[in-house]
């Protein structure tokens, strides 16, 4: 789903800068990536691949079914198809949250651990640019900032079911949407990108 995703978005940005989708994946830096900085660092064990999913599938969740409403209407395509995967996505990270939250005591200890370790990075979810400040006031892209409440809402009562706690919101840390990352996606991009890079014009 994530992989049909980001072709129907690649596919559409490349109209608009006269690039392939290949060209737009394969032949950027780093910095050219402007990526929420929790999809770049490494998986970690399974509660902690699950409880990203969950939040990340949470504001998907909200920011898709908002999209749907984009005054563009090829944006607009792409969030109702991507928000009907999304359903499924949300319903199945939250199920995995309540297994491993009232599992057994290690799965709810690992859980709370990595709720710990991801906290911090929340809060780039809900960061706009001014570039998609006046996207959002010309009705094309979301305002990130109204779905804040709803997403924390959302996830309260998840995190109170499933006998977990929220984290303080002492440390946050941001600039993957600018282009500043983790050493992470250097790494990720080295091996994505390797074959387009040494053999040029390679299509599939």
């Amino acid at each position: 789903d994530y992989l049909g995703r980001a072709r129907m978005a690649y596919q559409y940005a490349g109209e608009l800068l006269g690039q392939t989708e290949d060209e737009l994946a394969y032949l950027r830096d780093a910095t050219a990536y402007k990526n929420l900085l929790i999809v770049e660092l490494p998986r970690g064990d399974f509660a902690f691949a699950l409880v990203r999913q969950y939040l990340l599938d949470q504001f998907e969740y909200l920011y898709f079914a908002q999209l749907q409403n984009s005054a563009d209407q090829t944006l607009a395509a792409i969030a109702v198809k991507t928000h009907k995967e999304v359903i499924y996505h949300l319903r199945r990270s939250s199920e995995w949250m309540r297994r491993l939250g009232l599992g057994t005591a290690e799965s709810n200890q690992r859980s709370q651990q990595a709720l710990d370790e991801l906290w911090g990075y929340v809060d780039e979810f809900f960061l706009m640019d001014a570039l998609e400040q006046r996207l959002s006031d010309a009705s094309i892209a979301v305002d990130r900032q109204v779905l804040r409440e709803n997403w924390q809402n959302a996830v309260a009562h998840l995190i109170k079911e499933v006998s977990l706690t929220l984290p303080e919101s002492a440390w946050q840390v941001s600039g993957g949407r600018k282009g500043i990352h983790t050493e992470h996606l250097g790494h990720m991009l080295a091996q994505m990108q390797f074959l387009q890079r040494a053999y040029p014009g390679l299509q599939w």
